[in-house]
């Protein structure tokens, strides 16, 4: 025997376990998509400049990207184990009857510090910039350096 012959399940109300998280994944959609359309001119995710950090025997090496800007508009300082870089870069403004579509170049002033995994020679660092890209080279502090052991 079919016991849907004998039961109505028309009134039962199954749901799927997982209707309630699907509800609130809608919400968080609906509220964000609001969120992004009161605030068009936010500061895109990501960190100004963007960098690469990395080492060989001797040195760290940063590069980072800074289009459009001059040396002279650059500030770096370097302690133990930390580079800070800082500036501002200033985008030409438009006119005021000027309608953007798309805003992801922002310009103002900026700072980044980057925590080195060791310690250099402050003394000894050296910048190069160069067609936007800016080099730094940190030269490891001696206890940082690899010593040759001679066996015996």
């Amino acid at each position: 025997m079919f016991p849907g012959r004998f039961i109505d399940f028309s009134d039962w109300n199954f749901r799927n376990p997982f209707s309630e998280f699907e509800r609130m994944r809608q919400e968080m959609n609906r509220l964000s998509e609001g969120f992004r359309r009161s605030a068009p001119f936010s500061t895109p995710a990501g960190v100004f400049p963007l960098t690469n950090l990395s080492e060989d025997t001797d040195n760290y090496y940063v590069r980072a990207e800074l289009p459009g800007l001059k040396a002279e508009d650059i500030d770096i300082s370097a302690t133990d184990n930390n580079i800070s870089i800082s500036g501002e870069r200033v985008i030409p403004g438009e006119n005021n009857n000027v309608r953007y579509h798309r805003r992801e170049r922002e310009s103002g002033k900026f700072s980044r510090v980057i925590s080195l995994p060791g310690t250099i020679d402050s003394d000894k660092v050296e910048a190069k910039f160069t067609d936007g890209i800016l080099t730094i080279v940190l030269p490891k502090s001696e206890a940082m350096k690899p010593k040759q052991i001679e066996v015996k």
